[in-house]
């Protein structure tokens, strides 16, 4: 499934607190209750549908049952692919989908919806045969209804679909949100792995860059300071990394390996 693409669209304030001038002056008065009771007078945003149903009567007949139960029908589709444009372009809370339909058929037209999850599709078919309902819901519908179309089916199947859909992006936004918690702890881990490897590379030059000092003192006569200074000015010169020259110091100096068969 896609990611969530819904955009905000004309009619999609209901989730937006909007005070009028007189909610505003009656809440800085004081008046709590007044812009509580305005609120409850709104009218609540309906339900928007695509309707796609290649016979006019049929769909007519849909397009009159949904509004009068509160649905708002945004746009009517003869075939697959109007159905697509116009879940796309008004991106509903739902689509009725036929099955049989001109070129392209509602199940083809409800699996690319599904895939670019815009809207949940319940699917509406004269058959009730087993396979059909399989490549349905494969497609992605979330619910189907048979024909004749009946308020007591085709209601509560619309509910049940925008149930599921809903419940479905957020388990999606939940995975995403983990997933990203996940990277930015790994990320996190990271850092703080090239940080101690970093630490460490640090110590272990310095013990031997200390190491290669004593030695230089040693076999050498320099002071401490001027061993010092010499590592650290030949390593500027002749670009050598601290570490290789400590090694090569150490290497020269240090004590020679005893020979295989030699340790007591």
């Amino acid at each position: 499934m896609a990611a969530r693409n819904k955009t905000a669209e004309p009619g999609d304030e209901m989730n937006e607190v909007v005070l009028t001038d007189e909610e505003i002056k009656a809440a800085a008065e004081g008046d709590i209750e007044a812009v509580a009771k305005s609120k409850e007078n709104e009218t609540p945003r309906k339900r928007t549908v695509v309707v796609a149903e290649d016979e006019s009567v049929n769909r007519m007949d849909l397009v009159a049952m949904l509004e009068d139960n509160g649905y708002e029908v945004v746009g009517e589709a003869a075939n697959g692919e109007e159905a697509i444009e116009l879940t796309r372009k008004y991106r509903p809370d739902v689509v009725c989908m036929d099955v049989k339909m001109p070129r392209m058929d509602g199940i083809a037209a409800a699996g690319i919806i599904c895939d670019e999850n815009i809207a949940p599709v319940v699917m509406l078919t004269a058959f009730s045969q087993s396979d059909l309902v399989k490549k349905a819901t494969g497609a992605g519908a979330m619910a189907y209804v048979t024909k004749p179309y009946e308020e007591s089916k085709l209601l509560p199947a619309l509910e049940v679909a925008m149930g599921r859909f809903a419940e479905i992006n957020d388990l999606l936004d939940n995975v995403e949100r983990s997933e990203n918690k996940l990277r930015e702890t790994e990320e996190r881990l990271k850092k703080i792995e090239e940080k101690l490897k970093k630490t460490e590379e640090t110590l272990e030059e310095r013990k031997l860059v200390d190491r290669a000092k004593g030695l230089l003192m040693d076999k050498a006569d320099f002071s401490e300071q001027g061993a010092f200074r010499w590592i650290q000015k030949t390593s500027m010169d002749q670009r050598i990394p601290k570490k290789r020259l400590a090694l090569a110091i150490i290497a020269k100096y240090g004590d020679p390996k005893p020979e295989s068969g030699d340790e007591r």
